[in-house]
């Protein structure tokens, strides 16, 4: 294929892109309008909420909460932190980046895991989701800034859309994998005790799953928190736009501060899930429970042979 017909190809390509976003700007600027109110209501809503609360009580209950499943370190290490984001003047953008982080990483975690436990369900030679979601992870995250600003505006909802985006590829493929490593040995036997579909799902796929499924939520949550660091230059608010505006106008002491308050942040939140996922995703007891017409099946255990009873006591055992 010589130059010219690869630059004609390369043009067809970028005018089909440009007049579809055209079409979707023209004939859906109502859906797209909506879209962005509910999403900037919902962040104002929820930041408001937390910037309402004094710091310190979000500081301690961030505090007790890291004690009781983390550590005692940990929660010491949480207070100071949060601490230091109030002491550099960096609340109000922390609870921002938080509420950001938050809200998009719960609506990509809602359409992530469950498409993640139907993909894993499917059969292996469905490769064009597995290509799409390589796609997803491997462009560049400032590329899905541009459409959202041109249908949502400059604002949060373009960073939420955007960091929902690039949350939902470790979360789906972790839980799809994490679904067909299922042992077939437990598949067969909840087969054999007369399962149905949704008992088969979820009480033996989805609980050897969990593993699998808390590493996605805890990836998700490092994306996001990349991700909206660069939503900053889309006007997202938090310390992402703090280090833009520093960055433009070359105050790298901001600059340092909002990256030393982001690292605090993202180091609570990467411990903690980490920590929830070695306690809650754990898979004790995924196969204590078979049901059968409603009643707990009691497992079936081989009566010994007599050659190998054994008399103890005067009791044949």
């Amino acid at each position: 294929m010589d130059g010219d017909a690869m630059a004609s190809m390369t043009e067809v390509f970028d005018g089909a892109v440009d007049n579809s976003l055209g079409w979707l700007t023209d004939h859906a600027t109502n859906v797209f309008n909506g879209l962005s109110y509910v999403l900037n209501a919902a962040f104002n809503g929820i930041n408001g909420s937390l910037t309402f609360v004094p710091w310190w009580v979000v500081a301690l209950v961030a505090a007790v909460c890291g004690w009781r499943f983390v550590g005692r370190t940990f929660a010491i290490t949480a207070l100071i932190g949060l601490w230091l984001c109030q002491a550099m003047g960096l609340w109000a953008e922390t609870m921002s980046t938080l509420t950001l982080v938050f809200s998009s990483t719960l609506l990509a975690l809602a359409f992530a895991i469950p498409a993640g436990v139907l993909l894993g369900l499917t059969s292996r030679s469905i490769k064009g989701v597995e290509v799409f979601l390589d796609f997803l992870q491997t462009m560049p995250p400032y590329i899905y800034l541009l459409p959202g600003i041109a249908l949502l505006g400059y604002g949060p909802a373009t960073a939420m859309w955007a960091t929902w985006i690039v949350a939902i590829p470790p979360a789906m493929r972790l839980t799809a994998h994490g679904v067909r490593m299922t042992p077939i040995q437990y598949r067969e036997l909840g087969t054999a005790v007369g399962m149905n579909v949704f008992d088969h799902l979820f009480k033996i796929r989805v609980p050897f799953a969990r593993p699998s499924i808390f590493a996605g939520i805890n990836q998700s949550l490092m994306l996001s928190f990349g991700m909206v660091v660069i939503a900053g230059i889309a006007g997202s608010g938090g310390l992402g736009q703090a280090i833009y505006d520093a960055v433009r106008k070359l105050e790298i002491d901001h600059a340092v501060n909002a990256g030393i308050a982001i690292v605090v942040v993202t180091i609570v939140l990467d411990r903690f899930s980490q920590r929830l996922g070695q306690r809650y995703g754990a898979r004790d007891g995924v196969t204590a429970r078979f049901t059968r017409g409603g009643r707990r099946a009691r497992p079936v255990i081989p009566e010994r042979s007599p050659s190998r009873r054994v008399r103890r006591g005067g009791r044949v055992l």
